[in-house]
């Protein structure tokens, strides 16, 4: 399923700012199907995923086989609270057959979470097809120092994400100037191996380049991993609700505008 080169539709949305709560950031829908047994088999996948993926933040899931097989994963953003995924994973599994309806190949990304069913297994393969792109419409101060900062810090969190034992995240920030901070955050699915997520990572941050030049801040989402940098602080440390809520108000406190691109095969 991974991909090299693909021609990319563009769509302007403004989000101020974007959304944590129950509107997904990204939806993709494909292969029909007008199988009873199907339905049935990714319902009982979706169920599947909503009872364990809360538990440890990701779960893959299985039903079926031939034709009717259906291959499932749902996995949380690895710095989100436990109570958050849950409230997430339940949004995605229940809007993923309403927005896909008939559809065996759906997916769905929320700021917190990301979920899908197919009937082809994909589960351990990195996927860097269809994409869901954020860019900032704000221009960076001294751009081209910005760009090589943002550049820096993105090469070590990746490298962090890549780490087995990272569960596939990674996190940090530097001071770029006396009263602006990057922050930035790469992620991968954690049914990939430490090369696999290093692949899909360098994929997403090479979209960086085309997209994101010169920009505050700029989001790359695909079905296997999620690279993202900003100027204001959008993920949370672990284990800590309360240092979650103060991240959440900060990140509301700024009023942002973002570019939508689609990546599509």
């Amino acid at each position: 399923m991974a991909a090299t080169s693909y021609p990319a539709l563009f769509a302007l949305l403004l989000i101020v700012p974007l959304c944590h709560g129950a509107n997904s950031i990204g939806q993709y829908c494909g292969s029909s199907y007008n199988s009873g047994q199907l339905k049935a088999n990714i319902n009982r996948v979706l169920n599947d995923l909503a009872a364990r993926a809360p538990l440890d933040g990701f779960a893959v899931a299985s039903y079926g086989s031939g034709t009717d097989a259906i291959y499932g994963l749902a996995q949380c953003r690895g710095d989100v609270s436990s109570q958050d995924c849950a409230a997430c994973i339940a949004d995605a599994v229940r809007e993923l057959p309403n927005a896909c309806p008939g559809q065996a190949d759906a997916r769905i990304w929320y700021d917190y979470c990301f979920a899908r069913f197919d009937n082809e297994n994909f589960v351990g393969q990195a996927d860097t097809g269809y994409g869901v792109i954020y860019v900032n419409t704000e221009s960076a101060e001294n751009p081209a120092a910005f760009d090589k900062a943002a550049g820096k810090l993105m090469t070590s969190v990746r490298a962090k994400a890549s780490v087995a034992g990272n569960r596939g995240l990674g996190r940090g920030k530097v001071q770029f100037s006396p009263y602006v901070t990057i922050y930035a955050l790469a992620d991968c699915t954690r049914d990939l191996s430490p090369l696999s997520c290093a692949q899909c990572l360098a994929a997403a941050v090479g979209k960086f380049p085309d997209y994101c030049e010169y920009r505050k801040g700029c989001q790359v989402n695909y079905s296997s991993c999620r690279a993202r940098y900003e100027v204001y602080p959008f993920y949370f440390p672990l284990d800590s609700r309360k240092a979650s809520l103060a991240a959440a108000k900060t990140e509301a406190s700024y009023k942002v505008s973002y570019a939508k691109f689609i990546l599509n095969p």
